[in-house]
């Protein structure tokens, strides 16, 4: 057989890749007993809404990790406002967060609540699926 015509078997299985992270509620696994782990889409979700709701130097010895998110719930909500919250997002979650790419953000003022709504629309890095996180950020002092 010549050199040439030999298939290369490990190109033809995909590499997929699971995502974990702890529980932050630190919830018991009922079999084992440890602290119970979240997976792929909620590991990611769950990061992503910290990194959102982190403030700059808000953790000890990395004060680069945050979003000024909080700062821009202040603002007047005029479009210029949505496209810095947008940007802020895409740029928090494209730095700290290499297992997602950011798809769409959609945000909505809701006003008699005093919060935003978010809609951040991503994929994780080992799959082609749209993934859609709706969370929202509370005007709070």
């Amino acid at each position: 057989m010549p050199a040439d015509a030999t298939i290369n078997i490990n190109m033809a299985t995909r590499n997929t890749r699971t995502y974990t992270d702890f529980n932050l509620l630190f919830s018991r696994n009922p079999i084992t007993g440890d602290v119970a782990v979240k997976t792929d889409e909620e590991a990611v979700k769950s990061a992503i809404k910290n990194l959102i709701s982190t403030r700059h130097y808000e953790r000890p010895f990395h004060s680069e990790i945050g979003c000024q998110m909080h700062g821009l719930l202040f603002e007047n909500f005029t479009p210029v406002t949505v496209q810095l919250i947008k940007r802020t997002i895409f740029d928090v979650i494209e730095k700290f967060e290499p297992r997602a790419t950011v798809l769409d953000v959609n945000v909505r003022e809701r006003a008699d609540l005093n919060q935003i709504d978010l809609d951040i629309i991503f994929r994780l890095n080992n799959s082609e699926k749209p993934i859609t996180l709706t969370t929202f950020v509370t005007r709070a002092r």
